[in-house]
């Protein structure tokens, strides 16, 4: 090998790693990302899950009350 090449390869490797170092930091970003909205999503759902809980006693006291006398 010459020593062109040598140095052509070794700046094509210097420019992999740069790019692979920035690839798992955008990787590590995401999964934060990912893990954020997951965390979101689920208190989300349990505040519908406790409003629809507080709309179904709602209605069964609204019907119990126009059974009434």
């Amino acid at each position: 090998m010459t020593p062109a090449i040598i140095e052509e390869l070794a700046q094509r490797l210097d420019r992999l790693l740069l790019r692979y170092e920035e690839l798992r930091r955008t990787q590590a970003l995401l999964q934060h990302e990912v893990r954020r909205l997951t965390l979101e999503r689920d208190q989300l759902h349990a505040q519908c899950a406790a409003a629809r809980q507080r709309l179904d006693a709602l209605i069964a006291r609204l019907g119990s009350a126009e059974d009434a006398p």
